[in-house]
């Protein structure tokens, strides 16, 4: 097995580029707060960038002065970007020019069929694959996965991943019938053009790696790292989600949150740490992938 040299290891070290992109449809939850001090760890341990790029792609879906807020929540814990704040809605232009060489490779198709058109299991048979069915107008585009095998990558945290791009969706949409980028095409455009490395970031989310993995491929592009975090869930094992009234991030000083956050990393610094620069500093000292469990982790959502 080929080895990096410390010259290649440490040139690495410097490229590496994170970031941390919410959706601003509402506050910041304490999984979403989690997710933002993992990255943020993740990137000043390896002496790199930490990016912030607001995912606004979805205009149906955003509140406004939802952004503002979260912003403002990240302030408030010590989590300062490295540069200015990217705001996805800005990028149609990239979105559009990668969508249009998808479809000219032969790679995207236009389809005609809706939800109700699925199948009880919602995998998209290839319907539309070879010309759209008779009697139906193009709606959205969708990606084709039947021309490819497994993807396999390995997790930081939750280890060795296999599964197929269509695994859970079939060929999968990257324009919507609204017209609109979908998200797992406008995530790897966006990060691509941002030079990201590594992607760190919650496990709900891991099911869409082998998917976006194969836009990469698609686009010829080299894929950057990843890493899961756990995945926050109530006392019930819901996964915690922004409308959860009894919220740390809400109900407790930040001090307070954070520590919980660090807690569900495994990084909670000793009790006479308790301003939030200090926490950030002794977990940044002590951090590592290995120490981060895999998951679900259980907030601890009621102040004592």
């Amino acid at each position: 097995m080929k080895t990096s040299s410390p010259e290649q290891l440490a040139r690495q070290q410097e490229s590496y580029i994170g970031r941390f992109a919410p959706s601003p449809t509402g506050p910041l939850h304490f999984g979403s707060l989690v997710a933002a001090v993992g990255s943020w760890l993740q990137a000043r341990a390896h002496d790199g960038k930490w990016l912030v790029r607001i995912e606004d792609i979805d205009p149906p879906r955003v509140v406004p002065g939802a952004a503002e807020q979260q912003l403002e929540t990240l302030r408030r814990f010590g989590l300062e970007p490295d540069g200015a704040v990217q705001y996805q809605s800005q990028f149609d232009e990239r979105h559009q020019a990668a969508l249009n060489r998808l479809i000219r490779s032969g790679q995207a198709y236009p389809c005609g069929c809706s939800r109700r058109d699925l199948p009880p299991d919602g995998i998209y048979p290839g319907t539309c694959r070879n010309g759209l069915a008779e009697g139906r107008s193009p709606r959205s585009i969708r990606l084709r996965t039947d021309r490819t095998g497994p993807v396999t990558f390995h997790d930081l945290v939750q280890g060795r991943q296999r599964e197929h791009p269509g695994a859970h969706t079939g060929d999968f949409v990257i324009r919507r019938a609204d017209g609109l980028i979908a998200y797992q095409l406008a995530v790897v455009v966006d990060d691509h053009d941002a030079g990201i490395t590594e992607v760190v970031r919650g496990a709900d989310l891991i099911e869409s790696t082998a998917r976006q993995i194969h836009v990469y491929h698609c686009l010829g592009w080299q894929p950057p790292r990843w890493m899961h975090l756990p995945l926050i869930v109530d006392e019930h094992g819901r996964k915690l989600s922004k409308s959860d009234k009894d919220d740390p991030v809400d109900r407790r000083p930040a001090p307070e949150a954070l520590r919980l956050a660090l807690r569900a990393l495994g990084h909670e610094p000793p009790a006479p740490v308790r301003n939030i620069s200090g926490m950030l500093e002794h977990a940044l000292a002590r951090w590592s992938p290995d120490r981060v469990p895999r998951g679900p982790v259980t907030a601890e959502m009621h102040p004592d």
